[in-house]
């Protein structure tokens, strides 16, 4: 299997390149998230203030939404392998220049550099749909989201602890080092896929408006994940400002062990895969809707650090995280069904909704948090999810 193209056959995907694809994934978009945990130790080594020490993170954030928009849809004319390598090398020059710079104006250059690259992963995505045959597409897409989703959730811990033990910088250098060799490895594994359309790309671009104006299924599964990913940030916004609190008196390290206990929830992605390769995939979101509102209606319980209350938010971190997992590949799996001719469009438009909803729940969770404590923050946790359940009882078409 040598070439793809959107009119071969494929009667299956072989079990090493979908494992090496969610790896891929998960190394990749990890980048995104290394910092945050971080931005206290960056800002000071930087000379950024504190008030400005979320550009860090922001820009970053806007770097991925770009690349997301004006990057990913280029997978739909330019060959995909080329166009990964091309990408992962130009965040692993960014992750240098973010471990060595000394300015802040530099430094949020590079963060929002790394942004850019990283959507190498979104490329990555609708290329294993486009390797999938439609009978097992969803066991493949969600095999492969669960590695992507377990970069997102291990991030945050391992950095917390690599700039523990060696400095923020370290996580930089190490994740460069891995970037490069990853982007040589792909290099040489991956099987060419030459899509057949031939747009230029102010056209390309163009088509994605339309694409998003005439395409109900998309805006309501965009719509739809938006308010369950701005849940997510939320809380994962919020959660370490309580652990750390005088109530709780987590240590940085604590907190991370905390999040690493969340990483669980990352097995709901190939269920769900499964479930809506079998034609369950409007139950099967309901059940995630529902997980995602129970997972923060349960924190109202806890008020000090206790065996009890930890418990209940390690329980509402893996139920959130299932939730999450699961809602995101029954999404990806309706998109993909769209066609293969503009899954990279598609996919773009899809995680540059989902992910602008992500930005505005941690927007909103910070606020309510210096507002009203823990408990205001989780009055937009439980409304955000509770939209979307009302606007996925609306539909009854069993694709919506």
């Amino acid at each position: 299997m040598s070439s793809i193209g959107n009119q071969s056959v494929v009667k299956s995907v072989p079990a090493w390149l979908t494992l090496f694809l969610a790896i891929s994934c998960g190394i990749i978009v990890a980048n995104l998230y290394y910092a945050q945990p971080l931005v206290g130790d960056i800002s000071s080594a930087i000379g950024l203030s504190q008030g400005a020490a979320g550009l860090i993170v922001t820009l970053t954030q806007i770097g991925y939404g770009i690349g997301l928009l004006f990057i990913v849809p280029l997978g739909d004319v330019l060959e995909n392998r080329r166009l990964v390598v091309g990408a992962l090398l130009l965040t692993t020059l960014a992750l240098i220049a973010a471990a060595v710079v000394q300015s802040a104006s530099l430094f949020l250059l590079t963060a929002m550099m790394i942004g850019i690259g990283s959507v190498a992963a979104q490329i990555l995505v609708p290329y294993a749909a486009q390797l999938a045959p439609d009978e097992s597409r969803g066991r493949v897409v969600g095999n492969v989201m669960s590695g992507l989703l377990l970069g997102i959730m291990l991030a945050r811990p391992i950095s917390s602890m690599v700039a523990d033990l060696m400095g923020w910088r370290a996580i930089f250098v190490l994740s460069s080092a891995l970037i490069l060799i990853l982007a040589l490895v792909l290099a040489k594994a991956l099987p060419a896929r030459q899509p057949v359309t031939n747009e230029s790309y102010l056209r390309l671009i163009g088509s994605m408006w339309r694409m998003l104006e005439t395409t109900p299924i998309l805006q309501r599964r965009a719509i739809n994940h938006a308010f369950v990913f701005g849940t997510f940030s939320l809380f994962w916004t919020t959660v370490p400002l309580l652990l750390t609190s005088p109530e709780f008196h987590f240590s940085q390290m604590e907190v991370a062990l905390f999040a690493l206990a969340g990483v669980s929830g990352a097995i709901a992605a190939p269920i769900a895969g499964r479930l809506a390769d079998r034609g369950w995939i409007r139950p099967a979101t309901g059940l995630a809707l529902a997980a995602v509102i129970i997972s923060v209606v349960l924190p109202f319980m806890v008020h000090t650090r206790s065996i009890t209350t930890v418990s209940i938010l390690v329980i509402s971190a893996i139920l959130l995280d299932m939730g999450v997992s699961a809602n995101l590949v029954l999404s990806q799996r309706v998109i993909f069904a769209l066609g293969a001719e503009f899954r990279s469009r598609l996919n773009g438009l899809f995680m540059a909704i989902f992910f602008a909803g992500g930005a505005l729940g941690s927007a909103a969770g910070g606020w309510a948090y210096n507002l009203g404590g823990w408990k205001a923050a989780l009055v937009i946790g439980i409304a955000l999810p509770s939209v979307a359940m009302i606007y996925y009882l609306t539909r009854s078409s069993p694709e919506s």
